[in-house]
């Protein structure tokens, strides 16, 4: 490793890096700007200049801007001397000049790293005494706040916005002193990724316009460790709260999976929390009907006494914590208990699992995603079912520039150098899906077809890659598909079979292919494709991806010990074969978790269904379930009429609970503790940020509590919430790992404290409840978890899973976080967060793969229904949020324009979807024309409420007639935020299908 000197001292530093990385790396300060370690230098902002020395005897030196120096072994530098510290002050003195003094109302006040920078180099008196230079601030939406006046030109924004996640409504505008970064005019910005702007924004131009409207400084938020819950991936995030209230949510580093950023869903949909329409109280139906009020005790002795009557049957839920689910299913027994999906989506959900466990592919963290060389998507639109995913892709493609940057010695921080040496060559990114996807900018192919016909197209992909590796590449021909592949008398028509090729050619050139599907298709067809591709293409179980990513250890130490940093990662070296990648998107936060729970023979709805009509079920319990959500109304309906004691512990109100006869007020992930297992079987655990109000509880304290009121066996010794998992952990031995994810309630910092929720400058503990008591309250105990609701604590060197804000001395903003990584853009000192629990057999991989589905062939006057899901209003909860309520709009079915034509509809017009044996109506929805539809299809919004009828009667996959809806009312497109909220659901007033200018 290089050996450089820096005033005087010898430090030993990483080779490849540049001087910024190293002196940050090493704990020395020094101020900048424009760069990111997860998007490298551009030498924009002239902050970070340092003094460089030929040799020994050089006493003048030259200025360097540290993040375009690489280190080399030998090389001088000076931080301190005259000639870097003035000029760095000059900088900061020029961009001065024109940012406003007002910092006091600035929302980004006290985590400014302006503030910090400014500071940090010593300037104090300002000189400048002429007229500022002002703009113009744009409405960007429901989610942003744009204040233009403040901005020092870093370019950070746009470089995020454009380079890395590939918006193109927003760039910087005219020039010299009066460049100008925004949009071309007023609207909301159009990427899912938007949010990312309020932390990559060094200064207070990009704020979060939700804080903003109840607003409370950065030092006076309690944060604590959390979990995005608004899909599979398992982002992490820090949840802020002040007065009993969710304020913010804000990115929590984890190298492994979400890194840096957050999509706009789990940013900005965790509000909820604060809803009008959350339960405080427990409620008991009356004889006339109406529910009363009554408190937890009497809610606790009315709980017990129905499930003392025999006769019980539990629903749990997917969104619901894994120790929640697991008393559940305690109390009520594995026969009696459902995990809470829809008839269509448990056995997706449970053939997701078999295959991850079954393959001896990879099963991919988002840092492994990242490092793809040729991706497959097979039927799954990522950017709105699992919206993190869809940014690592849009890094996969670029790989390729890595590659040849290699070649030619340039480092891959350098990225602008990078970047033009590349241009427009990407990495094969192939997606064959119902329609368009928002990656499809990205993308080498697209391809529109049928459920069905994507799953062929896969298994023919399959059969070339085997053909290749039985003989040579060179003998792939277009018709050589193996027998058991395509039904007989049944050959892909030409195009298709040159798209095979193509895509299987790509596949086995590649060092790190990765397969993606998932269930959001609504095929389990297609996801059996996307495995057989990865068995075809093999991976044997010792293969690792090198530099950066990580084996399918069930620890990560392994992980942790390799080299996490997002630029050094880029430039992979060749390994032993080629490392497969197989990733399957599930669609709730803890859909893989319940399938671990129950295993593939837990009873479905239905079942239990079957059970209430013939008189075996007299009490069922819900636990954090819509069921109105899981299905057609009827059959929901069905279920609930035959159940004489309908229990439901949930934290919203909705139709289940409307319909219930004794409801219980849950916590909220952000009042509670909870392990939820990702997509990629990551166990991780959400903590509590603030105590539940009023008479909430935690999901899993209700349901032990009533263990011990029963006397369950299985209750004696479980008192802590750790006691509960460490229960799941021996019972369910899918979830053994269960108890890595986080550490114990006793877990003492440095041996000595808790972890302090509330940062060094919290202020107003003693003034808050002084309109209660002038006497200040004793502080909130927790004895679940190793958090403290103070500011007395170690708030460094635990465990990254531990990790509740980011603050250093002279670093106020989360810029502090590399004073928290091993190294800059790597783990956490701590460790990385969560476990995982997967365990491969390799068992499919063996054996023959499955029959591939016969061609579809639409049929005159009926269509298929497709999901089309959106990520804002496809999810249940986030909807909820005011600010992204704002951007949603009623539920729509997409057809192609010949389809509209032939039922006589234009946009905007109704359509009636009916029953096509029946002929009953299904729902009356919007129509949208998308001529990318394959043919023959027809795409519904999954989750939103509909005009008439639900949603939730339609079911992907199955056949629907059609005709124009008489009489209909054409909605007045207004522009998003105004009043956009359909309320004409029976099922679910506050759900609608999404809208803006990127959701239509």
């Amino acid at each position: 490793m290089p050996v450089i000197r820096i005033d005087g001292q010898d430090y030993e530093v990483k080779e490849g890096d540049n001087l910024l990385q190293a002196c940050l790396g090493l704990g020395l300060d020094l101020p900048y700007f424009c760069w990111h370690p997860a998007m490298g230098s551009i030498g924009a902002c002239r902050q970070c200049a340092v003094v460089q020395y030929q040799n020994a005897e050089d006493q003048r030196g030259r200025l360097v801007m540290s993040c375009m120096t690489p280190v080399s072994d030998g090389a001088i530098f000076s931080l301190a001397g005259d000639k870097a510290a003035t000029f760095r002050q000059a900088i900061i003195e020029s961009l001065m000049t024109n940012h406003p003094h007002d910092c006091p109302v600035c929302a980004e006040g006290g985590e400014c790293h302006l503030q910090d920078m400014t500071v940090m180099v010593g300037h104090r008196d300002r000189h400048y005494r002429g007229l500022k230079r002002t703009h113009r601030n744009q409405n960007l939406g429901p989610l942003i706040q744009h204040e233009m006046n403040r901005c020092i030109a870093c370019y950070r924004c746009t470089r995020y916005y454009r380079d890395y996640a590939g918006g193109t409504d927003l760039a910087a505008m005219a020039a010299h002193n009066h460049v100008y970064f925004g949009r071309h005019e007023d609207g909301v910005l159009e990427s899912e990724f938007a949010g990312n702007l309020v932390e990559v924004c060094p200064t207070g131009v990009f704020t979060d316009k939700p804080l903003q409207q109840e607003y409370t400084r950065k030092w006076d938020l309690q944060s604590a460790p959390s979990l995005c819950t608004g899909c599979a991936v398992g982002c992490n995030t820090l949840a802020g709260e002040r007065y009993g209230k969710l304020k913010r949510i804000h990115n929590r580093y984890n190298s492994e999976v979400n890194g840096y950023f957050l999509c706009d869903r789990g940013r900005f949909g965790a509000s909820f929390v604060n809803h009008k329409q959350r339960l405080d109280w427990a409620g008991r139906r009356s004889a006339n009907g109406r529910f009363d009020a009554i408190d937890s005790d009497q809610a606790l002795q009315h709980l017990a006494a129905a499930c003392q009557r025999g006769g019980l049957a539990g629903i749990g839920s997917p969104r619901a914590s894994v120790e929640a689910n697991f008393l559940l299913r305690t109390l009520v027994g594995a026969d009696n208990y459902s995990p809470g999906f829809s008839a269509a989506e448990q056995p997706l959900v449970e053939l997701a699992l078999s295959l991850q466990q079954q393959t001896r592919a990879l099963i991919p963290s988002i840092k492994q995603i990242e490092s793809a060389d040729a991706v497959f998507i097979l039927g799954e639109d990522v950017t709105n079912t699992a919206p993190r995913i869809a940014l690592a892709l849009r890094q996969s493609v670029r790989n390729i520039a890595y590659t040849m940057a290699a070649q030619l010695r340039l480092l891959p921080w350098q990225d602008a150098a990078v970047r033009n040496l590349a241009q427009e060559q990407r990495n094969p990114l192939f997606i064959a899906a119902l329609a368009d996807t928002r990656l499809d900018d990205v993308a080498a192919a697209t391809l529109h077809l049928a459920p069905a016909d994507i799953a062929r197209l896969g298994h023919a992909v399959a059969a070339r890659i085997r053909t290749a590796r039985a003989h040579s590449p060179a003998t792939l021909s277009p018709n050589k598909v193996s027998p058991n592949k395509v039904p007989p008398n049944e050959v892909m028509d030409e195009a298709l079979q040159q798209q095979a090729d193509t895509i299987a050619s790509a596949l086995l050139d590649a060092k790190r292919p990765l397969l993606l599907s998932g269930t959001g298709c609504g095929s389990a067809a297609v996801m059996a494709a996307a495995a057989d591709i990865a068995a075809a293409l093999g991976s044997p179980a010792a293969a690792t991806v090198t530099k950066g990513n990580v084996n399918n250890s069930d620890s990560d130490s392994d992980s942790d010990a390799e080299n996490s940093s997002t630029t050094a990662s880029k430039v992979d070296s060749d390994a032993a074969g080629p490392a497969v990648m197989l990733c399957l998107a599930v669609p709730e936060a803890n859909s893989l978790g319940q399938a671990l729970l129950t295993g593939p023979s837990a009873p479905t709805l239905e079942a239990l269904t079957v059970r209430a009509v013939g008189g075996e079920i007299q009490t069922l319990l819900v636990l954090e379930n819509d069921l109105y959500r899981r299905g057609p109304a009827a059959d929901i309906e069905r279920l609930l009429q035959h159940v004489a004691e309908i229990i439901v512990i949930d934290s919203l109100d909705n139709p289940t609970l409307s319909a219930s006869t004794l409801a219980l007020p849950a916590a909220s992930f952000a009042e509670s503790e909870g392990t939820l297992v990702s997509m990629e079987g990551r166990a991780q655990r959400h903590f509590p940020v603030f105590l539940p109000a009023k008479e909430r509880r935690a999901s899993w304290q209700w349901l032990l509590a009533c263990l011990q009121a029963i006397s369950h066996p299985r209750t004696t010794d479980l008192q802590h919430f750790d006691d509960v998992t460490n229960a799941c952990a021996s019972d369910i031995a899918a979830l053994a790992n269960i108890t890595k994810a986080a550490p114990d309630h006793l877990f003492r910092n440095a041996g000595l404290a808790k972890v302090p929720r509330q940062p060094h400058r919290y202020s107003g503990r003693t003034a808050m409840g002084a309109n209660v008591s002038v006497h200040e309250p004793k502080q909130a105990a927790d004895e679940d978890s190793a958090l403290a609701f103070s500011m007395e604590g170690v708030n460094q060197f635990q465990p990254g899973a531990l990790l509740p804000f980011v603050w250093a001395p002279g670093w106020n903003s989360n810029q502090s976080l590399h004073k928290f990584q091993t190294e800059v853009g790597g783990p956490l000192k701590g460790g990385t967060a969560g476990a995982k629990l997967l365990q491969q057999t390799g068992a499919a991989d063996d054996h023959a793969a499955p029959l591939s589905p016969s061609a579809f062939k639409p049929v005159t006057g009926q269509w298929l229904l497709v999901p089309r899901y959106k990520i804002f209003g496809s999810e249940e909860l986030s909807a909820h949020s005011p600010a992204i309520a704002q951007l949603l709009l009623p539920a729509y079915l997409e057809i192609t324009a010949a389809d509209a034509e032939r039922l006589q509809v234009d946009e905007g017009d109704g359509v009636q979807v009916m029953d096509s044996a029946s002929g009953a109506t299904l729902a009356t929805l919007e129509v949208r024309i998308n001529d990318t539809m394959a043919d023959g299809c027809a795409g519904y919004s999954v989750g939103h409420s509909a005009h008439q009828g639900s949603i939730f009667n339609l079911v992907a996959g199955t056949g629907v007639a059609l005709q124009k809806a008489d009489p209909w009312q054409r909605r007045t497109q207004s522009a998003p935020g105004a009043d956009l909220i359909a309320t004409d659901s029976p099922t679910n007033s506050n759900t609608a299908a999404p809208g803006g200018p990127n959701h239509v």
